[in-house]
């Protein structure tokens, strides 16, 4: 009879036959033709190569390897392309090999299982959202009837400009910026301005920016394949707190729009984006029901943190994925980069009168250091913009 040690050792030759047996046959496939790709380490990948600030650490690694690199973020296989020809075969000539978004765990849980537009996976849903936003929600003529609101922010921009200015007081241009887009989206979207004030809208703004923050984070259970099920970092608490409290407001919100058109408050008014998504979910004829987190999800996506035919700059995305902001970023960002120029000059605030062009890690390129300037009327800004 055999005994324990016997049992081992046939195990062990059954082991290193299979091995063997795999190693060949692969060799015998032969290998995929990849990109060139650095030196990987077990279980990291080629995590260790992109250092704090991964835009820079990726240009070098393109500057060294070329355009297309093949590269592991822990377990998940990643392409780099870094040439604008390369990146018009991939979002145009290969365009629906890469419509999907890939599963990350704290964004998935924050956009109630990918119920937004961003994150959702290519098909009727997505589909379903992208037209609406385009016919819609930020289509031309949304953005038409939008555009007193846009005015009006925009004049409240440069009267503030304007009031540094003849304090000779410095602005943070980044600050103030920020708050001039948060205001646009939030009355588009909200009916309601966001300011200092503790109002919802402010605080719907606060909220999405701390869920922002939570869903980039660096998760292990992203990109280490046996750390998937295990919360070795403690995001589950913190990402539910986050959406439970952004539930409660978006419900009390939701809530108000639903009394006011019931009661009849607002009827001659503009509709905003989330009296829209309102009606066509209560809609029966509707091609696709929007649920609740549909509605909320898409909300969400609105605050967070560029067309795409030109490929040597991308700042939308391109193809059908594109971003469907595109429109009205176009309306806004040229009017004000204009009223910016042509009514002030400007004067780097500080000792050495010279900016500081420090990048720091971001989703889009960000500066290190706020620019703080100070404003000096050249020409007296018109009433009406």
């Amino acid at each position: 009879m055999l005994d324990l040690q016997d049992y081992i050792l046939l195990f062990l030759i059954w082991l290193v036959t299979i091995i063997l047996f795999r190693t060949i046959l692969i060799k015998w496939r032969g290998k995929p033709r990849l990109p060139p790709s650095p030196r990987a380490l077990p279980i990291i990948g080629h995590m260790h190569l992109l250092g704090p600030i991964p835009h820079q650490a990726l240009t070098k690694l393109a500057n060294r390897y070329g355009p297309l690199i093949y590269f592991y973020i822990g377990s998940k296989p990643c392409v780099l392309v870094s040439s604008h020809e390369l990146a018009k075969e991939v979002f145009k000539n290969n365009e629906t090999t890469f419509l999907n978004r890939p599963k990350m765990a704290n964004l998935d849980y924050l956009t109630y299982g990918t119920a937004d537009m961003a994150m959702a996976p290519y098909g009727p849903l997505w589909k379903f959202m992208k037209k609406l936003c385009m016919a819609e929600l930020l289509g031309t003529r949304t953005l038409d009837q939008l555009l007193p609101v846009r005015r009006e922010e925009m004049n409240r921009f440069v009267k503030i400009i304007q009031e540094k200015a003849e304090a000779g007081e410095a602005v943070d241009l980044g600050v103030e910026l920020m708050r001039l887009t948060n205001n646009i989206i939030s009355r588009m979207l909200l009916g309601k301005r966001c300011s200092d004030k503790e109002d919802e809208a402010n605080e719907v703004q606060t909220i999405v920016k701390e869920m922002n923050g939570l869903g980039t984070k660096f998760n292990l259970a992203d990109l280490i394949w046996f750390c998937k099920n295990l919360d070795l970092q403690g995001y589950r608490k913190r990402l539910k707190d986050v959406r439970d409290r952004y539930d409660i407001l978006m419900e009390k919100i939701i809530l108000e729009h639903k009394e006011a058109r019931k009661n009849g408050a607002g009827a001659d008014k503009v509709k905003d984006v989330l009296d829209i998504l309102i009606n066509i979910s209560e809609d029966e004829n509707a091609e696709m029901k929007l649920s609740r987190e549909n509605i909320k999800a898409f909300v969400m996506n609105q605050f967070l943190d560029v067309r795409g035919q030109h490929f040597s700059l991308l700042p939308f995305g391109s193809g059908r994925r594109s971003c469907p902001g595109a429109s009205l970023a176009l309306q806004v960002v040229p009017t004000v980069l204009g009223i910016v120029i042509q009514c002030f000059d400007w004067k780097v605030d500080g000792e050495n009168g010279t900016v500081n062009m420090d990048e720091k890690p971001g989703m889009t390129l960000l500066r290190a250091h706020p620019l703080i300037c100070r404003p000096v009327v050249r020409l007296s800004p018109f009433p009406s913009l």
